[in-house]
């Protein structure tokens, strides 16, 4: 790539390519390429200028040589990325911005008045039908006022001032749908799927490949807890689908052979072959989008609050100005107070307000589903958070392979890397891990995999049964034993890690110990969630009372619980929210989704179960757990944000009605005055909470 370096600070470029303009997908092909860079921190594009400014970390000649080697046509770039970055929608609002106030500014100077008279007769037309059917339908909200308001400049012959509230309107307008679909947008990508591998089923034998090599009429596995990864048909099997992220429906859905999937629905229970119907995952972003827009997900209480209020207070602002007209007899004076609609400003500010909040969480490597979540995290006083892949860290590692049997380490780890590899969880993650860094090869060779959620895996092996999974699982519920002379040596087995049991007809074959170390900050976030505003801080895992009270003393939790079941961890979470605490869940399991649904907000980690990201209201980055700290501090920024703006649209709007009513603005002077507050205190929401 041509590029001229136009200005320079340390670890800062402008650039510009050497090219007049750059199109769409240029510009997001190279803002794809860059944020793929480790060494880029941040980076623009400016399709217009062909210019990009981009910060780093490293040596400046690193970044030229990243540039140089940049390509436009050798770039692979996800489905979906480039069909749905938000540059286009924003080119357009910003286009149709600038052209609304040049013909308008043009307009007044260059038409002469007759003809800009009939202009803004014409344009006033739909305002007053839209105010005459509001109160066609009995209703009196911002529409009638509006069209009065119109109106009443059009029968004085105030063709100026009808055509500055009507610009004013139409900005104000422009303003609330370009945010507002920005935002959905933003939101709608990062909820997309982003499927990274599957289980293609070729010749009878199941392959693990990428999922960009899929193509239609394929057939794909998809096990419990995993996200369906494409539409398609089922051809075999029988599974509990849950289909909320598209449909809103409560309850999963059963689907057998000859049912349809989604994309991005969540396979709760079972196992189903899918024929791929569509390979491409660009639908996806279309389904979201289409559920945010319809979805009351996006509105906070106050926000709901905001838009009632706004309607109620209209028949208010037409009282305040017969009042006014029936004390001082002064059409002038009514008319000023007309032109002040405390709705306009509520009902665009509010909204504006947390939809730039979910933004600025996205720039924190965080995805949340909609304003009442942010509302429940500001106002929650109990936090839960699961042990494994949460407090620990995202990837454990098998320290030691412990065998009962006649059978080597080896053969033992190979069996059960070739059980785990089929459900998304850290420890079966860590097991598989351990098998590739041997270099053991692990084959299908099992038949039908069988999980039980919180408890483990069962399946056979050349007629051999295999038991995979807790303590609990493994010797109460399956009834496997020890052999006898084992006993002492399963007695020593290492006190400071995890243990997988693995157990080959009805006896114990092998102890998998794995370490699952503390993450660094878990002590740091909860000591901050405490002095943010969380008054209890709570531990539930299914691990042992010994690791459990470990853990528990070392991270200052008030209270753990060990050996917790999924349904017992939702039930704790229940009893809370009667004792009226608003609470949050923090997990990554498929275990720990019963208990992200049951809260009133789910928080997943993001290189957790599928299930789990997709039920949860809110995902965070895996690497850091002090989002949730900062997620914390962003939803009581917003609450303060919000209330500011009531407190700010009361004050100027009650200000210009008495102005207006004691003769001391003119009716133009009020909705210009009205307007702009309106547009500062709408622009001012858009300013990031986490900076002020």
């Amino acid at each position: 790539m041509k590029f001229i370096i136009k200005h320079e600070i340390p670890r800062r470029i402008r650039l510009h390519l050497v090219q007049k303009q750059m199109t769409y997908k240029e510009a997001d092909t190279l803002l794809y390429y860059l944020h793929q860079q480790k060494n880029v921190t941040a980076a623009k594009v400016y399709e217009r200028t062909a210019g990009a400014v981009i910060s780093y970390v490293g040596e400046r000649e690193e970044i030229i040589e990243i540039l140089q080697q940049y390509h436009f046509h050798e770039i692979e770039v996800p489905a979906g990325v480039l069909e749905h970055s938000g540059r286009e929608l924003n080119a357009f609002y910003q286009e149709k911005m600038i052209t609304k106030v040049l013909f308008r500014t043009a307009g007044k100077i260059l038409l002469p008045a007759p003809v800009l008279t009939f202009f803004v007769g014409i344009k006033s037309v739909r305002y007053l039908i839209k105010g005459l059917k509001c109160l066609l339908l009995r209703k009196v909200e911002v529409a009638v006022l509006d069209a009065v308001a119109i109106g009443v400049s059009l029968i004085r012959g105030e063709m100026d001032t009808a055509g500055s509230v009507m610009f004013l309107l139409g900005i104000g307008e422009l303003l609330e749908e370009w945010t507002h679909k920005k935002s959905v947008g933003d939101l709608a990508r990062s909820m997309s799927l982003h499927v990274g591998r599957v289980w293609l089923v070729s010749g009878g034998q199941e392959v693990l490949v990428e999922a960009s090599v899929i193509q239609p009429s394929d057939l794909v596995m998809v096990r419990m807890g995993n996200v369906i990864p494409f539409d398609g048909e089922v051809e075999q099997g029988e599974a509990l689908v849950n289909q909320s992220s598209l449909t809103g429906e409560a309850l999963p859905v059963r689907k057998e052979t000859g049912g349809y999937v989604y994309a991005g629905t969540v396979l709760e229970e079972g196992e189903l072959l899918i024929k791929v119907r569509e390979a491409s995952g660009s639908t996806r972003f279309e389904k979201i989008a289409a559920m945010i827009e319809e979805s009351e997900k996006l509105k906070s209480s106050l926000e709901s609050k905001a838009s009632h209020l706004a309607d109620q207070l209209v028949p208010y602002t037409l009282l305040g100005t017969g009042l006014t007209w029936l004390l001082t007899r002064n059409v002038t004076r009514a008319l000023s107070v007309l032109m002040v609609d405390f709705s306009c400003a509520l009902k665009l500010a509010m909204p504006i307000s947390v939809l730039s909040a979910i933004r600025e969480a996205s720039m924190y490597h965080m995805t949340v589903k909609g304003g009442k979540y942010l509302e429940a995290v500001a106002d929650a006083s109990v936090v839960v958070f699961d042990k494994t892949g949460t407090l620990t860290k995202a990837k454990p590692t098998v320290k030691e392979v412990v065998t009962f049997g006649e059978e080597s380490k080896e053969e033992m780890l190979r069996i059960a890397a070739c059980l785990e590899e089929h459900f998304p969880h850290s420890m079966a993650k860590a097991v598989v891990q351990a098998a590739r860094d041997l270099g053991l090869e692990h084959e299908e060779m099992h038949t039908k995999v069988d999980y039980i959620v919180a408890h483990g895996i069962a399946s056979s092996i050349e007629n051999r049964k295999i038991i995979l999974g807790s303590y609990h699982f493994v010797f109460e519920d399956e009834g496997c034993i020890i052999s006898e002379g084992d006993q002492q040596k399963f007695e020593t087995l290492p006190d400071d890690c995890s243990h997988l049991y693995l157990a080959m007809d009805q006896k114990l074959a092998a102890v998998i110990c794995v370490e699952d170390p503390l993450r660094e900050e878990a002590e740091a976030v909860i000591e901050s969630l405490k002095r943010a505003g969380i008054k209890k801080v709570v531990m539930m895992t299914g691990d042992s009372e010994r690791t459990a009270k470990a853990v528990a003393a070392r991270v200052g939790v008030d209270e753990y619980y060990s050996e917790v079941l999924p349904e017992e961890k939702a039930r704790f979470i229940e009893k809370e929210k009667e004792a009226g605490h608003r609470v949050i869940m923090v997990g990554d399991g498929i275990n720990d989704s019963p208990a992200l649904s049951a809260a009133d907000v789910g928080i997943a980690i993001s290189d957790g179960a599928e299930i789990a990201r997709e039920i949860a209201d809110i995902t965070i980055a895996a690497d850091n757990l002090f989002e949730i700290v900062t997620l914390k501090l962003l939803s009581i920024s917003l609450m303060k944000r919000i209330h500011k703006n009531y407190r700010n649209i009361v004050g100027i709007n009650a200000s210009l009605i008495v102005l207006g009513a004691a003769g001391m603005i003119a009716p133009t002077t009020s909705a210009l005055l009205h307007n702009l507050s309106t547009l500062a205190i709408s622009l001012g929401s858009m300013q990031n909470l986490l900076e002020e």
